[in-house]
């Protein structure tokens, strides 16, 4: 192989990954973006064929990094990377072995979710809404009290409340089914203050939504509302209540699993309704738990409390 096949190999893979395992596209782009740079990596080692690639040669790639000051979290996301295409390249009988398969990234510190607790959280999504100059305005008002209610009603990820569309909530379901990571999809409830935000957004949407738009929540252009246009509406909510933290979406959604785990303690409902392929990823949610738990115990107990 020359030094041009191995961008050709990677260019079969992100392909594979585009139409037979559906990822997403910012999941196909941090691939790329892994895998590209382990190829120029390589080929300024003055290796040219991905067969030639032995265990030594990925440790030291990590190890590159590691110096460099990436994360052990980077550094796992670009070993997941490397395994997963020579899984392919093995699939496809274009390599015999995964050179990255034994080899571990430095550890993380596994540090908690940030979240928000149910008072402020209510504090949160009753806000009044802002003055509005135009009807314009009102609309967007609107729109985002039902998107904040979504997201934290359904636990949903910001890109699976972006990627919605309008016609997968006509007549406002009381349950939906969204598209997560890996293409998996899931049913999850959609409570009642949410459905009657939506039903609300869904009667003046038409009045914003540029013609034969599909996204359920579009910009003040009518065209679907970006991630980092979502971002920045919470964050601001969040100042005009005066919160003492920047808000981001991903913080309902760990609101979502925190208060329905201190509720029905129920793990294995909050992996699902959360879309986790494994319930390692849900088990944060209990040391979340437990440490309200350990908070309360410390101001109520009598051999806790402080003299």
């Amino acid at each position: 192989m020359s030094a041009e096949s191995l961008a050709s190999v990677l260019d079969d893979y992100l392909a594979h990954l585009r139409d037979e395992r559906r990822l997403a596209t910012l999941t196909r782009q941090h691939y790329a973006r892994d895998l590209n740079a382990f190829a120029d990596w390589l080929s300024r080692t003055g290796i040219s064929d991905w067969r030639d690639v032995r265990a030594d040669h990925v440790r030291q790639w990590v190890a590159q990094g590691h110096r460099r000051g990436l994360r052990p979290r980077s550094l796992q996301r670009r070993l997941s990377a490397v395994r997963g295409l020579y899984r392919y390249l093995q699939r496809e009988g274009r390599a015999n072995l995964d050179p990255a398969a034994d080899i571990s990234a430095p550890r993380q510190h596994r540090r908690l979710p940030t979240t928000l607790d149910v008072d402020t959280t209510a504090q949160l999504l009753n806000a009044p809404a802002a003055p509005a100059s135009d009807s314009n305005d009102a609309g967007l008002a609107c729109r985002d009290q039902a998107l904040f209610e979504l997201i934290y009603g359904s636990g949903l990820r910001l890109a699976e409340v972006a990627a919605l569309d309008a016609a997968e909530l006509s007549g406002v379901p009381q349950t939906l089914r969204v598209t997560g990571k890996g293409a998996r999809t899931r049913v999850v409830p959609v409570g009642r203050q949410a459905r009657e935000a939506i039903q609300q957004w869904l009667a003046v949407r038409p009045t914003l939504a540029a013609a034969h738009e599909p996204a359920l929540f579009v910009s003040r252009r009518g065209r679907r509302l970006s991630h980092r246009a979502i971002q920045q509406r919470l964050n601001a909510l969040a100042t005009r209540q005066g919160l003492d933290q920047p808000v981001h979406p991903h913080m309902l959604r760990h609101a979502f699993a925190t208060h329905l785990l201190e509720s029905s303690g129920d793990l294995r409902a909050v992996q699902e309704l959360l879309g986790h392929a494994d319930i390692s990823t849900t088990q944060i949610y209990t040391h979340l738990d437990f440490q309200h738990l350990a908070e309360v115990y410390d101001q109520a107990h009598p051999r806790a409390r402080r003299r």
